[in-house]
């Protein structure tokens, strides 16, 4: 049976329906309302920008005071960690100023010296070395991997020891082939700063060279019971940790600032591990109290 009070209830509702949007568009459509709400939205937004600009400011001054006190500090958490020790400083692959003097910088605030730097040369100049080597069995390095490699363990000890051992002369012979830079004195050293940055273009054969020199080169360095540490700037586009903890030495991976430089100390004055500010490192810094005064 048809309900007249139904009808009449659908009705109304349509009639509201309908009103409510007539309203609602007639307010849309209010210019005035519209642009009341879009200054409301530029001020909040005005307001926001305005807190997040006196956020970014407190937070500079914030870490130029931490960086002011990092820097004061630093002299003192060094002081004398290296006092009157010679240090060293071998370039593979590449030598970098900017390296050099950082790693003298760091040093001389311990109360240490750089007192040899060298860069050898890569890929290695085999066939030269051979010739100056003439007369003794690294005249066939050529050939021997295995032959390359305790080489380069002859010249990481000689290098520390200040050609006070065996073979002095034959380092002294094939240093105008080995080396590409050498400044400074061959002198007893008691640390060694290691820069690695392999040359791009090689061939298999000169790295595999290479990479056995320099293997027998840190052998012959930790052999000789001197500490030695890789180093890398932070922005270093390919990063030599892994090498470094594959040697089984220590390494920095952030000498251009204040932490890597004192970290470099540490590891130098006798610290072990992994330090910086990359994923591959373990720390910052060294833990306190645990760095050995003994050269």
């Amino acid at each position: 049976m048809f309900d007249y009070r139904y009808h009449a209830l659908s009705l109304a509702a349509v009639l509201f329906a309908l009103a409510l949007g007539v309203l609602i568009g007639v307010a849309i459509g209010d210019s005035n309302l519209v642009s009341s709400a879009k200054d409301g939205i530029v001020q909040n937004l005005n307001s926001e920008l305005g807190d997040a600009r006196q956020r970014a400011t407190s937070l500079r001054e914030r870490m130029a005071d931490e960086e002011a006190f990092a820097n004061g500090l630093y002299p003192l958490a060094v002081h004398e960690l290296l006092g009157g020790r010679s240090v060293g400083l071998v370039f593979l692959g590449g030598s970098s100023d900017q390296i050099n003097s950082l790693a003298r910088g760091a040093v001389a605030q311990a109360g240490g010296a750089v007192a040899t730097v060298a860069a050898v040369r890569e890929p290695l100049d085999l066939t030269g070395i051979s010739h100056a080597a003439s007369g003794t069995h690294y005249a066939a390095l050529a050939g021997s991997p295995a032959l390359i490699e305790r080489f380069g363990e002859l010249v990481g000890r000689q290098l520390v020891s200040g050609g006070q051992q065996v073979g002095r002369e034959l380092l002294s012979r094939v240093r105008g082939s080995l080396l590409s830079a050498f400044d400074g004195q061959l002198t007893r050293l008691e640390g060694l700063v290691v820069a690695r940055s392999e040359p791009s273009g090689m061939s298999a054969a000169d790295s595999e060279a290479s990479a056995a020199f320099e293997t027998g080169m840190i052998k012959g360095v930790t052999v000789a019971g001197v500490p030695a540490v890789g180093v890398e700037l932070t922005g270093a586009e390919t990063s030599e940790v892994s090498w470094y903890k594959g040697v089984g030495i220590s390494s920095v991976d952030d000498l251009d600032v204040p932490a890597g430089q004192a970290a470099l100390v540490y590891a130098l004055a006798g610290d072990h591990g992994t330090f910086g500010v990359k994923p591959t490192a373990d720390s910052l810094l060294p833990t306190a109290g645990a760095t050995s005064s003994q050269p």
